[in-house]
């Protein structure tokens, strides 16, 4: 019998109604399994187990009286501690940060709320989100739930490895190059990155977007309908389409007859993909292919002009920030990120205006490579999971992007993405398929990866930390 911290958020919505089990021993369960596994894991901000039964217990009364408010009623959940909940400082994962309670919860936040989910606590991230990677001059060392000597990847640090280690079914991320996507790889799970504006967030720049990290598609799917629910604070959202966020059809090859799919496997630039990463994705492509698919290969369409022009806006965009710091602020930055931003103080007007211009020049090239698929598929990093302790795969702050040229041009492009795992590694850490589509079509890639989970080789059981 699978444990109550395991159940998805579907199965958990069928047991509430059937009255075999409440949300309150639901809570219960998931803060005895955060008890057990955070000594070593690291994984949770903020938790407020109070908070969490009281809201349970409410949730509890309302499935009683027939008065549920969806699918998520009484379901928890944990939010990646830069979405504001009310009454929370967010430390945007630095020392640095003042520790200033949020006034209002943020969209997403707001939205689980509203649906009756459980918070359970937030999770965890590096200094400013600016790293894939657990480690954080705030919080403590976050690892990874299949083996505790590596890394969970990030900046969704928490939020994945929590979904791994069983704390509960949803977790909410965000994503501006693969911070999503990355730690769902790295942890065996799946995270879905939205079309850019399909869930209203706070504050919005570009590339920025929110979405969930769960074990499975569906669960994404489940979230969706809920955090894809129109906020009139985010002017960059998209309007809100009354769409069947959990439409599925039972027979994958229903779905995948006929679909045009391209296979990226060289990415233009950035760390060679590991043969065994480069095998599954393969395997991943005929599975796809026997089922009716068409796949071809696609070419390269990222260059390295590309990517040093984004990293350096970035830098320019993160030393303002912290340069603008007060002195004793300033040196508790992680000093990795102190080194990457340093060369944004000789960094020219002409230097910083090419660099943003290279957004634009990545999302035309994404567009366009794409528009002849359906669907794009490729592997979400080209290396496995690295050590706990490192800042990126690299560890060099001057090659600090080498690791997201599968993730990045998506978020760019405002193309909807996912990662789901496919394979388990000889070593044992988890292997990742991204399935991408056409701007918008964020059902269409929810869908095709619920038909790929019926089409993979089984995976082994979830880790236990």
């Amino acid at each position: 019998m699978t444990a109550l911290h395991e159940l998805g958020a579907a199965a958990l919505a069928r047991a509430y109604a059937a009255r075999e089990c409440s949300p309150v021993e639901v809570v219960r369960a998931v803060l005895d399994r955060m008890a057990q596994c955070e000594p070593r894991l690291h994984a949770t901000w903020a938790a407020d187990a109070d908070a969490a039964l009281a809201a349970a217990r409410e949730s509890e009364s309302r499935w009683l009286r027939g008065d549920a408010l969806g699918p998520l009623d009484g379901v928890p959940v944990t939010i990646k501690e830069n979405i504001a909940t009310r009454g929370v400082p967010l430390p945007l994962g630095t020392a640095a940060t003042e520790l200033v309670p949020a006034a209002d919860d943020a969209p997403p936040a707001a939205r689980l709320r509203e649906a009756g989910a459980v918070l359970v606590a937030k999770t965890t991230m590096p200094d400013y989100g600016m790293l894939s990677s657990g480690l954080s001059s705030f919080h403590a060392l976050t690892r990874n739930p299949w083996d505790l000597t590596k890394n969970p990847g990030g900046s969704s640090a928490g939020a994945a490895a929590a979904a791994a280690a069983g704390y509960g079914p949803l977790h909410l991320g965000t994503d501006i190059g693969g911070s999503i996507r990355l730690p769902a790889d790295w942890c065996g799970v799946v995270g879905f990155k939205p079309s850019n504006g399909r869930v209203p967030i706070r504050p919005p720049y570009v590339g920025r977007v929110a979405g969930p990290i769960t074990r499975s598609v569906e669960d994404a799917a489940i979230a969706m309908s809920v955090l894809a629910r129109a906020d009139a604070r985010d002017a960059t959202s998209l309007p809100p389409q009354d769409l069947d966020w959990c439409a599925a059809g039972a027979d994958p090859h229903d779905t995948l007859r006929g679909l045009r799919i391209g296979l990226l496997l060289d990415a233009g630039w950035g760390l060679d993909c590991d043969a065994e990463i480069a095998a599954a994705v393969r395997d991943a492509a005929h599975r796809l292919e026997a089922a009716g698919a068409r796949v071809e290969p696609l070419a390269p369409f990222t260059t390295r002009t590309m990517a040093d022009g984004i990293n350096l806006f970035w830098r320019m965009r993160s030393w303002l920030d912290i340069s603008a710091l007060p002195a004793a602020r300033r040196e508790r930055v992680l000093p990795y990120i102190r080194e990457w931003v340093a060369a944004g103080a000789r960094f020219s007007a002409a230097e910083v205006f090419h660099g943003y211009s290279q957004i634009a020049a990545l999302r035309d090239a994404a567009v366009a490579a794409c528009a002849p698929f359906d669907f794009v598929i490729s592997p979400v990093a080209p290396v496995s999971a690295f050590a706990a302790d490192w800042a990126s795969p690299t560890n060099d702050p001057l090659r600090a992007m080498e690791h997201i040229a599968y993730t990045l041009p998506y978020n760019m492009s405002e193309q909807p993405a996912i990662s789901l795992p496919c394979a388990q590694g000889t070593t044992g850490l988890p292997i990742g398929l991204q399935i991408a589509g056409r701007r918008h079509d964020d059902l269409g890639v929810l869908r095709v990866a619920r038909a790929f989970e019926r089409l993979r080789a089984p995976l082994p059981p979830w880790p236990r930390p």
